[in-house]
């Protein structure tokens, strides 16, 4: 009995055969790359603004409920507000949530560093957006 090659030659490179991948354009290639490397997350800016939405609904909107505070009325999070309080800017409204203010507790210890930044400049969005509803 013959010897056969342990590595056949490609199927590609049989004549008269082309490839599935040979008929895809390359504009088609480019974009599923570029869907791939947003979905694996390497993108990290273009995502923050989710993680910081989810963040807030989990561990903030109890008391401040599209931007309001149910606690004290004045003390929301709405741009003029906080413009007031003297806090319009992300760097400080992550200060207060990381480390709290008046009768709000920090939240550095549940949130972690990214956690508060993340936080903090969705609620920086929403504020110059005058907290629209979905």
């Amino acid at each position: 009995m013959p010897s056969s090659p342990v590595f056949a030659s490609p199927v590609s490179a049989r004549p008269g055969f082309a490839s599935p991948a040979s008929r895809i354009p390359a504009g088609a290639l480019w974009g599923l790359l570029v869907a791939l490397v947003l979905g694996l997350g390497l993108a990290g800016p273009v995502l923050a603004a989710p993680a910081g939405a989810d963040l807030f609904e989990a561990h903030c909107a109890g008391c401040h409920v599209n931007g309001g505070n149910i606690i004290r009325r004045g003390k929301t999070l709405r741009l003029a507000a906080l413009e007031r309080q003297g806090v319009a800017s992300e760097a400080a409204i992550a200060a207060i949530a990381a480390g709290g203010a008046g009768q709000m507790s920090g939240y550095a210890g549940v949130l972690g560093e990214e956690g508060v930044a993340a936080v903090a400049a969705w609620v920086w969005q929403q504020a110059q957006a005058d907290w629209p509803r979905d």
